[in-house]
C-alpha cells in the first residue's frame, strides 16, 4: 500500500469515529426519548446503522493494522509489479488502456486502479515492455501488449 493509501484509510477512520459515530449515537438517543422501543422504527433504524458503522470501523482498523507501506522509490519499472502503471494495447482492437496495479483496498476501476488479485493484473505481473500477456476473461482470451511501464 502506498503512504497516500494509508493516509486515506486513516482519514476515513477519523471521520467515521469523530463525526459519524457521534451522529448515530445522538440519533439513537433521540429515538429512545420518543418512548416505546418495541414499536419505534427510528430506533431500530438507528441501531442498525450503528451496527453497520461499527463493522466498517472495525474493518478499517484491521486494514490499517495489516497495512504495509511500500516505498515507491524502491519499485523498478523494468517489469509490471504492484504500484506500477502499465499502458497496454489490446491486440484485437488496438485500444489502449492504462492500469495501476494496487492492493485490493486501493482498487478503483474508475481511476484505472486494479487489484493485483484480478485476472488482468495477474496476467500482467512480471511482464516487460513489448511482451504480450494472454489473459483468460469471461469473453475468451484477451491479448494485451505491454506498451509502457511507469510509476
Amino acid at each position: 500500500m502506498t503512504a497516500e493509501g494509508l493516509k486515506k484509510l486513516k482519514e476515513e477512520l477519523a471521520f467515521l469515529e469523530g463525526t459519524e459515530r457521534p451522529r448515530v449515537i445522538a440519533a439513537i438517543a433521540e429515538a429512545r426519548d420518543k418512548g416505546d422501543l418495541s414499536e419505534n422504527a427510528e430506533y431500530d433504524a438507528a441501531k442498525e446503522e450503528q451496527g453497520m458503522l461499527e463493522s466498517k470501523i472495525a474493518q478499517l482498523k484491521g486494514k490499517i493494522m495489516e497495512a504495509r507501506v511500500i516505498d515507491e522509490k524502491t519499485i523498478s519499472t523494468d517489469e509490471v509489479q504492484i504500484l506500477t502503471r502499465v499502458r497496454v494495447r489490446n491486440r484485437k482492437n488496438g485500444a489502449e488502456k492504462v492500469y495501476q496495479l494496487v492492493t485490493e483496498g486501493e482498487a478503483d476501476i474508475m481511476a484505472g486502479k486494479i487489484a493485483v488479485t484480478t485476472p488482468i493484473a495477474k496476467g500482467l505481473m512480471g511482464k516487460k515492455v513489448g511482451e504480450i500477456a494472454q489473459i483468460n476473461v469471461p469473453a475468451g482470451v484477451m491479448e494485451l501488449e505491454i506498451v509502457d511501464i511507469s510509476l
